[in-house]
């Protein structure tokens, strides 16, 4: 008989909505308790799933029904509370970014190799068709040589938004644009470009009162030899959809949002999925996205717990996106490009 893996979630706001909505389209699995700070809100919570709460977090890395932890709480305490899951001896699975700097990321990264655990970076968007389509031309080589990859990310928030908590907006707990709202985008270059050489950056908050960014542009050269930009921003009114342009020496792909909007790959057809995804992509509302590719991540977890192969995105993948967010800061500041080792 399979086994049903028991899931503990730590934080239950927006975000937590999603992984829950996901886990229970999922039949192996179930929520096997949840923690707030909020008792109400854990309360709440429980009853609905039909699972244990807590208070404290820690409370839920003691119980023997949870197997799995998915913590869902503000950027910041990502590597406190991670820390704690992977030294109980429990498979994580975190919401991005992984962590504020590269050197929690990598300690994370220690912490879950150390204890024997599986560690995974939500990263959902790479689920997605279109995404998973790109990635197939890219492993047989239909592009040839890569030239350019291009993300851009127009987004718009209000500034009743960052004022809507006292942590949203500071580089400690949330970050701006690039780490925020531009982790997804900035991941999907990496999974298709490769590791980068050199990243040139410039960072400025133009149109908010809070402390991070909410605009953030970077110039990379992969170590393939093609370059990349990397445009985001919050400030863009009325918000447009994430845009990620790739260009080989035989051809190029076009994505905005979930859809193709051209496709230029010889002996490759475009492909059809059908009707466009429901969700507006969180161009201008952080809460319009669908919660079915966190669905399929949850599922290619859970495969690799199982069968010991490594999960679609690691912990290492995280590291990647946090280190160029953290490049493009330090060019910014330096005026000079950051050349990365290895």
């Amino acid at each position: 008989m399979a086994k049903t893996w028991g899931i503990g979630i730590v934080g239950c706001g927006t975000i937590a909505d999603f992984h829950m909505k996901a886990l229970s389209e999922i039949e192996q699995v179930r929520v096997a308790a949840v923690s707030s700070r909020s008792e109400e809100k854990a309360r709440s919570v429980a009853e609905a799933q039909g699972c244990a709460w807590y208070t404290d977090y820690k409370a839920l890395l003691h119980d023997p029904n949870v197997d799995i932890v998915s913590v869902t709480t503000s950027s910041g305490s990502h590597h406190r509370i991670g820390l704690d899951v992977l030294n109980a001896g429990k498979h994580l699975v975190v919401e991005k970014p992984a962590a504020m700097t590269s050197a929690q990321v990598a300690e994370l990264i220690r912490t879950a190799e150390a204890n024997g655990v599986t560690l995974s970076v939500i990263s959902q968007r790479r689920f997605e068709a279109q995404h998973q389509a790109v990635r197939q031309v890219l492993d047989d080589g239909a592009l040839g040589k890569l030239l350019l990859l291009e993300i851009s990310l127009p987004f718009y928030r209000t500034q009743a938004y960052y004022d809507s908590a006292d942590w949203r907006g500071t580089l400690v707990e949330d970050g701006g644009a690039l780490m925020n709202q531009g982790i997804h985008s900035i991941d999907l270059l990496l999974w298709f470009g490769g590791p980068l050489a050199s990243i040139y950056g410039k960072v400025a908050t133009q149109t908010h009162r809070m402390e991070a960014e909410d605009i953030g542009l970077g110039i990379l050269q992969f170590k393939n030899g093609a370059f990349g930009t990397v445009m985001a921003s919050t400030s863009i009114q009325p918000g447009f959809q994430a845009a990620l342009n790739i260009y080989g020496e035989k051809g190029t792909i076009k994505l905005e949002g979930t859809q193709i909007v051209h496709w230029t790959v010889p002996g490759v057809p475009e492909p059809d999925f059908g009707a466009p995804a429901v969700g507006g992509g969180g161009v201008s509302d952080p809460k319009a996205i669908s919660y079915v590719n966190h669905k399929l991540q949850f599922i290619d977890v859970i495969e690799s717990i199982e069968t010991g192969r490594t999960p679609l995105v690691t912990g290492m993948d995280g590291l990647r996106a946090v280190q160029l967010v953290e490049s493009i800061y330090a060019s910014s500041e330096s005026g000079k490009p950051v050349l990365l080792e290895g």
